[in-house]
């Protein structure tokens, strides 16, 4: 009897213990990959919020800023790209360039005070503000994930496991190079 509870014993950690292990890596690994996409559908759904008021705050500009055409037309343009876009690096791309038509809008919207004063636009602004604080927030947690999720599959043991079943790298979130740069401040 004892003999037999041995065999089984052995049994149990020849197979069954790596069989555990497989298991354990292999759901680590799923519930990774789908807190990033998790992470990504947050990011997309505050970038939609974003892209949905700029049609509101190029209507409200025009009112006041009718010869400023190129630059509305650009923050349009940029709206479409944004629409078109299908992974994450076009989206990201399409993001940088929506961001700066809105920053350029904005510089344009310094030389229209009775616009700055305008009701509709300073509500305007401030709900894009606080869809850019929560852009900003998706996009650290989404990073995140993706850095848990990229180690996870190239650490050992469970890079064996993300190659057995095909597991890919995710893609960062990250904005254009440009945008890293220090502004300048000059008090002339």
């Amino acid at each position: 009897m004892a003999a037999v509870f041995l065999v089984f014993l052995f049994i149990f950690i020849v197979l069954g213990v790596p069989i555990l292990i497989l298991i354990l890596l292999y759901n680590k690994l799923v519930r990774l990959r789908n807190r990033s996409e998790n992470a990504w559908h947050q990011i997309d759904v505050q970038l939609q919020k974003r892209a949905d008021l700029v049609p509101n705050l190029v209507e409200t500009v025009k009112g006041y800023a009718a010869h400023e055409k190129t630059v509305l037309e650009e923050v349009t343009k940029a709206r479409s790209i944004y629409s078109q876009a299908g992974t994450v690096q076009e989206k990201a791309q399409a993001t940088n360039m929506l961001t700066g038509a809105l920053k350029t809008l904005f510089a344009v919207v310094e030389n229209y005070p009775e616009l700055k004063a305008n009701q509709n636009f300073l509500l305007l602004q401030e709900e894009l503000s606080g869809i850019e604080s929560k852009i900003a927030y998706a996009r650290q947690f989404y990073n995140d994930v993706v850095l848990s999720f990229n180690n996870a599959q190239q650490v050992f043991p469970s890079n064996i496991i993300a190659n057995w079943f095909g597991f890919k790298l995710e893609e960062y979130f990250e904005i254009e190079e440009t945008k890293r740069e220090a502004p300048k401040v000059d008090f002339k």
